[in-house]
């Protein structure tokens, strides 16, 4: 284990794990992990999925007790029972899968367990005004102290949950992947938060696993493998990508995409779009997708590049204009025909549309073709699992089994699950909104290699990512999308990142 003195903040830690170990029935998910954490800077916590990053967290806001190891807050030990009492110390976490309320208001959800009142009687004007001082604070005057959080857009609801950390006395925030959903915009506009919080002695642990995105915001970092501490204290600006990618995954990764020799010329035209549009949303999308080739779709979040996609795959029915499959007309509006059709959709939210959270692996991975493990009007549950485990197999499901369920997969794991459904379908068309979305530098490689491995095959793939680097990397043609409207397609080697993001900021037609 390498340890490093910060050449950045200083002082006495603020927080100090030593030795933190949890374990699970069958499972040791942290076996030994060691982290400091200095007041006003920002620790950026590293490891591939499944390597204990959010157990750890989970740990430090008391969602779960360690089995042994010390916590240490200003060089006291404490013992963090409950969520509360991590609150009260100062520890807040914004989780990758927002924990609000849809129904409930911006402020009301900002407030949850700490409601501001006076008598007994709730100050909900009070409320309002500073859930409005909040979201001035964080460069989001616009979004609404009163509208419903559900009605807001995935990059706003995360601000929502921000503005609840801070409404609290906070000393150290935690984020998990904050940056999933957010555009160039948004990111910068993160920064220059958490920049405003550590001048100001807040110290940040920061999840990500945007390399670039550590070198510019991150002091030090830690990396986590196989539940274990294997790098910790490392100065950001003086550790070598190589290195880090070597810690998190034990190898040297050279490729990040899967290399194009050899790869067969696309065939007939197996998806075509025309004149497709969804009020509101988008408008005159015309788009080809030819057996073998992956098409890209780019654009600022909000550009209407998942909507596009979901009407589409029938989940959204459109306003105008056709959907065809092999020459046949899909019918508007209808998921069951898409499917019935040969077309595939893992969405970018995949625990609340892509997953049956309390249902077993297997299960998530038949559930679409059920009817071929049917014998007499009875489910063979045995046939079900044999197949669904040959398939995590060959997709590298960690944990190994089939029958825990999907919820206690990490994100990149589950989203393999996700991808194994239709393996199994054969689709002929496969839609891939955000594929790696939360997923760690190796998992990645490896869902690259899958997804143009499935192209190789002959199938027709559509994949929305926010990532510019890895729509041009992956992609055989690109399509820029921006404020609905398709301003460029052309194929992704004539077209480099700073091409695209003119294009997405300015808009004009290429």
């Amino acid at each position: 284990m390498t340890d490093t003195t910060n050449p950045g903040a200083g002082g006495t830690p603020l927080l100090e794990m030593h030795g933190i170990v949890k374990r699970f029935p069958g499972v040791v998910a942290l076996g030994g992990v060691d982290l400091d954490v200095r007041a006003g800077e920002v620790h950026c916590l590293l490891g591939q999925n499944g390597a204990g990053k959010s157990t750890l967290i989970k740990v430090l806001s008391a969602s779960y007790q360690p089995d042994e190891g010390e916590i240490r807050w200003e060089g006291e030990s404490v013992a963090l029972t409950t969520p509360v009492s991590a609150m009260r110390l100062g520890i807040s976490t914004i989780y990758q899968e927002l924990d609000l309320v849809p129904e409930l208001s911006v402020a009301e959800n900002i407030f949850l367990g700490h409601e501001l009142s006076t008598g007994g009687f709730s100050q909900r004007s009070t409320a309002n005004r500073r859930a409005e001082e909040l979201m001035r604070r964080l460069g989001h005057p616009e979004i609404s102290p009163t509208r419903p959080v559900g009605r807001l857009a995935p990059a706003a609801q995360q601000m929502v949950s921000m503005a609840r950390a801070l409404s609290h006395e906070t000393r150290l925030l935690v984020l998990d992947e904050p940056s999933a959903v957010l555009d160039q915009e948004g990111v910068s506009n993160l920064f220059r938060v958490i920049r405003d919080l550590t001048a100001q002695g807040v110290a940040v642990v920061y999840i990500s696993h945007r390399l670039e995105e550590i070198r510019e915001i991150g002091d030090r970092l830690t990396v986590l493998k196989d539940g274990r501490t294997v790098g910790t204290g490392l100065a950001v600006k003086d550790t070598p990508t190589a290195d880090l990618i070597k810690l998190m995954t034990g190898r040297a990764i050279e490729y990040v995409f899967p290399a194009r020799e050899d790869v067969p010329p696309p065939g007939e035209t197996v998806l075509a779009v025309r004149g497709l549009a969804l009020a509101g949303k988008f408008a005159d999308v015309d788009l080809t997708v030819r057996a073998g080739e992956i098409v890209g779709l780019t654009g600022l979040v909000g550009a209407g590049r998942s909507e596009i996609l979901e009407t589409i795959y029938g989940a959204r029915k459109a306003s105008a204009g056709t959907v065809e499959i092999h020459g046949k007309q899909l019918r508007g509006g209808s998921v069951p025909a898409a499917v019935a059709a040969g077309m595939g959709l893992a969405p970018e939210e995949r625990k609340s549309q892509g997953l049956l959270l309390d249902q077993a692996i297997y299960r998530n991975i038949t559930v679409s073709t059920m009817s071929r493990f049917s014998r007499f009007g009875l489910l063979d549950s045995a046939a079900e699992r044999r197949r669904a485990a040959e398939l995590a197999a060959s997709l590298d499901v960690r944990p190994a089994g089939v029958d825990r369920a999907v919820r206690l997969l990490s994100g990149g794991n589950q989203q393999k699950v996700v991808l194994a459904r239709w393996l199994l379908r054969e689709c002929r068309v496969l839609l891939l909104d955000e594929p790696t979305r939360g997923v760690d530098v190796g998992a990645r490689t490896e869902n690259y290699t899958l997804i143009r491995s499935l192209a190789d095959a002959g199938v027709a793939v559509v994949v929305v990512s926010s990532e510019v680097e890895e729509v041009l990397g992956l992609s055989d043609r690109v399509l820029v999308v921006r404020e609905g409207r398709i301003v460029h397609e052309g194929p992704a080697h004539e077209i480099d990142e700073h091409r695209v993001l003119d294009l997405v900021m300015e808009g004009k037609v290429a």
